[in-house]
């Protein structure tokens, strides 16, 4: 304290300290702005407001005077810190109610579409279904059993390595090249008549690029019962292929080789998009291949302890992604897994 100056009063104090609730209160409630609030806030609670003064002179006070005035002004303090957040908060609540501008256009939801490989695959098995065969799923991991041996396909057969590049797994499994092993599972749990197809997704060591992928899907069928014949092979897939592409394609069976059916086919379609009169869809040949196919091999029929001498059947396996490229007219199997908006917005159902 300076000299001259008389030490402040308890009374005087306490008297301050009234003054300044009954100033900051109403004064809180009548600012207009965040800013106009905050400089309040300063100017009673900073470090040079008007209580934070009062708090400064109890130091000439007796120890109980300070300890009581002290209590009094801290109590008050709260009070003020209380009032000021409570104001912010009211600055910044939403209005209760919001102003709708009916004159705006409608936002629309963004609606999710069905991949182009899903749209194909439901119709190819809507096809098959509509003649009469009945839809199985299988398992992607096989044993050697069902993925080679049960298929004619034995230990040391040239086809191991050059039609399928595998996905071994620990304990004498891999991963499955083909949708075929389904046909030894249903038949060896069935009795004939048998006409099925297994639409699914298989494995092979491919290289990733335009034609090729190390992941994708096939879709299997197999009819077996007494007097299947090549003819009906061919009538089942030119039915199928004019369901898919049109009643203007035409097929053919080109002589090929499986270790699973003899004799054995490539079915050809065709070219879709210049009606056989060559493009680069169809190199210039005029014609697309679709996938294999032929009557069941007498070994396989052997192996699942079917009479192969009574019974008779075919097969055939379709490329699914081979098939949407062709529907679609896309030149790169990449982009059906590169989860690009833009190109899977395109596609609706066939």
């Amino acid at each position: 304290m300076q000299a001259g100056q008389h030490p402040p009063k308890k009374s005087d104090l306490l008297k301050a300290l009234d003054l300044l609730k009954e100033e900051v209160i109403p004064a809180i409630a009548d600012v207009r702005s965040q800013n106009e609030l905050e400089a309040l806030r300063v100017r009673y609670l900073g470090r040079k407001g008007k209580l934070t003064a009062v708090l400064r002179s109890i130091k000439d006070l007796s120890e109980d005077e300070r300890r009581r005035i002290g209590q009094r002004a801290n109590v008050l303090k709260q009070e003020l810190t209380n009032a000021f957040a409570e104001r912010i908060e009211g600055f910044q609540e939403k209005p209760k109610t919001s102003y709708i501008d009916v004159t705006l256009p409608g936002r629309r939801r963004h609606l999710g579409r069905k991949h182009p490989l899903t749209i194909v695959t439901n119709r190819i098995v809507e096809i098959f279904v509509g003649m009469g065969f009945e839809e199985y799923l299988g398992p992607e991991i096989e044993t050697d059993w069902y993925n080679f041996e049960a298929l004619n396909i034995p230990e040391g057969h040239p086809a191991r390595g050059e039609m399928f590049g595998n996905f071994y797994l620990p304990g004498g499994l891999l991963l499955r090249s083909h949708t075929s092993p389904m046909q030894i599972r249903v038949m060896e749990n069935t009795e004939p008549p048998v006409r099925i197809i297994v639409p699914g997704r298989t494995y092979r060591r491919d290289a990733f690029d335009a034609s090729h992928s190390p992941v994708f899907y096939q879709l299997e069928g197999l009819y077996v019962d007494e007097g299947v014949s090549f003819a009906d092979l061919k009538g089942t897939l030119q039915r199928f292929s004019k369901e898919l592409f049109g009643e203007g394609v035409t097929t053919k069976l080109r002589p090929s080789y499986f270790p699973f059916t003899e004799p054995s086919a490539e079915l050809i379609v065709s070219c879709v998009r210049c009606n056989g009169e060559g493009c680069k869809v169809c190199a210039h040949t005029g014609w697309l291949e679709l996938g294999g196919c032929g009557i069941v091999h007498p070994q396989v029929l052997r192996n699942v302890g079917y009479d192969y001498e009574r019974y008779t059947g075919y097969a055939f396996g379709l490329g699914i992604e081979r098939l949407a490229m062709i529907r679609y007219g896309i030149d790169d199997i990449r982009r059906f897994y590169a989860n690009d908006l833009r190109f899977l917005d395109q596609f609706s159902e066939i």
